[in-house]
Order: structure tokens, then C-alpha cells, then sequence
């Protein structure tokens, strides 16, 4: 059984946000209450989480989430790195580092900012002595676009994407998830990537209804994902521009918006 959890389905500010409170979205739907994005897939036993959101303690503890096997990091916006101090946490229930895999432009700014949880010699020497501390709580790996790794076992593509504003990637998991970061539009070398699968769940980002410059509007997410027509999609990290009932009625049946802790199973 593979699942796929969204503990957090907003765009940086959260819904409501300080500046807009709920903007376009209902206050009275509970679904258009969102903290940022993080999202889990748990595939045969192995629980993989992709990006780290500074809403992540409330997120773990609303879903009891008490271990983790990777983290996947798609960019280095503090919405999706903010919130990587809270898996000290994991470490000290599990007594071990954790795995946490990007590309060397994110793991630039990981280390510089959590360089105190970056596992190194010093810190390594801690960590082994106290069991529990938060000393080298994080072993990092660098991947590459285009390039397979593997996660416990679990192949692992990641993807370029192109636009945002900072550099940006997605990630191809076990040939059936696409997760998709920020983006304007997929790399060429993306695309023939996802053609060679057949997706059963594409999540993407929806951060606004209309275009922008950093960001894909709904009329071009539905383009990608009519192109690689996933078995589903879903259509996360939406800002307070993105009603759910509007966003769901004008989706097709095989795709869905985000809400926090949504679960989908296969």
C-alpha cells in the first residue's frame, strides 16, 4: 500500500494569513484553513517526507508522526526548509540522524543556517555520546538532477523545474508520485523523465488562481497534468487567492485541492 499525507496544504504565508486574512478564500470552510506545506508518502513501510514546513510540530503532532526514513527538500524558500529544526525531535525518539537529500544550491543554505543539526566530525562525536541531542540530527546528501538514488530502498528521480525564483526541483518516487515544487514550468529534461511513467499521483503546487511570474496559474497546471495524465492530482500549496470550493469546481473529477491532512491511499 502506498499513502500519500498532506500535513499542510498553504503557500507561504498560511491561510489566513497576517496580511490578507483569507483573502478570496470562505472562512467558514475549515478546508480553507491551511499552515504550509509538507507532505508524506509512505511507500511498502518506508516513510519518506518532502519539504520541511515551520508548521511542522503542530503538523507531526496532529498526525503523530514519531519517525521518518528521508526528508526530501525541493527548494531552500523558508517555507519548505523552516522547519528542519523540529526534527531534533524525531532524532531524539529514534536516537539517530536523519537522511535529508537536495541539491547542492539547497544543502548551501541548509548547512549555513542549521549548521548546529549538519552532521559533521565534531558534531558526529556528540551525537554518538548523547544519544538524544540534537548535535549532527541530520546527515545530508546531495543529489542531482536527472540522477537515481536510492531512499531505503525506494527509487528516487529528481526533476528540474524552471521559473520560480529561486532554483526549484520536483521528485519522481518509486516511478508512481510526482511532487512537483515550486514552479512557472517543467525542464525539458523533466518531461521526458515523467513520460516514461505512469503516475499515480501527481501533487503540484497551485499557489495562485491566475498567472505570475514565479508561479503557474490554474489554467497552466491543468495543462501539465492533462499532459501526463496521472491516475490523480492534487493541488497543493495554494495562497489565500485559492478558494477550495472554487478551485474544486472548476478542476476535472481526477483532480482535487489540497486541505491539511488529507490522506490518499492506493
Amino acid at each position: 500500500m502506498t499513502r500519500a499525507l498532506f500535513l499542510g496544504a498553504g503557500a507561504s504565508p498560511g491561510v489566513p494569513s497576517i496580511s490578507c486574512g483569507f483573502g478570496c478564500c470562505n472562512p467558514n470552510n475549515p478546508k480553507n484553513r491551511r499552515t504550509r506545506t509538507s507532505t508524506i508518502y509512505e511507500i511498502g513501510g518506508v516513510r519518506i517526507l518532502v519539504d520541511a514546513s515551520p508548521d511542522l510540530r503542530a503538523q507531526f503532532l496532529d498526525n503523530e508522526i514519531k519517525y521518518l526514513d528521508g526528508i526530501l527538500i525541493t527548494h531552500a524558500h523558508f517555507d519548505h526548509i523552516g522547519g528542519i529544526d523540529e526534527l531534533r525531535e524525531i532524532n531524539r525518539i529514534n536516537h539517530k540522524p536523519l537522511d535529508v537529500y537536495a541539491p547542492d544550491y539547497v544543502m548551501k543554505v541548509i548547512k549555513k543556517r542549521y549548521a548546529y543539526m549538519v552532521m559533521d566530525k565534531r558534531n558526529k562525536q556528540e551525537y554518538i555520546r548523547d544519544g538524544y541531542s540534537a548535535r549532527g540530527g541530520v546527515k545530508v546528501n546531495v543529489v542531482k538532477p536527472n540522477r537515481e538514488f536510492r531512499l531505503k530502498g525506494i527509487k528516487i528521480v529528481p526533476i528540474k523545474l524552471l521559473g520560480h525564483n529561486v532554483p526549484s526541483c520536483g521528485y519522481i518516487i518509486n516511478d508512481e508520485i510526482v511532487h512537483l515544487g515550486d514552479f512557472r514550468y517543467l525542464a525539458s529534461s523533466a518531461e521526458k523523465l515523467i513520460n516514461k511513467i505512469e503516475p499515480q499521483l501527481m501533487t503540484i503546487p497551485l499557489t495562485v488562481m491566475e498567472e505570475h511570474i514565479h508561479h503557474a496559474g490554474l489554467d497552466s497546471v491543468l495543462q501539465c497534468i492533462d499532459k501526463f495524465k496521472p491516475e490523480q492530482a492534487v493541488l497543493n500549496h495554494m495562497a489565500s487567492e485559492c478558494d477550495y470550493d472554487e478551485v474544486n469546481r472548476r478542476t476535472p473529477e481526477n483532480v482535487q485541492p489540497a486541505y491539511d491532512n488529507l490522506t490518499i491511499e492506493w
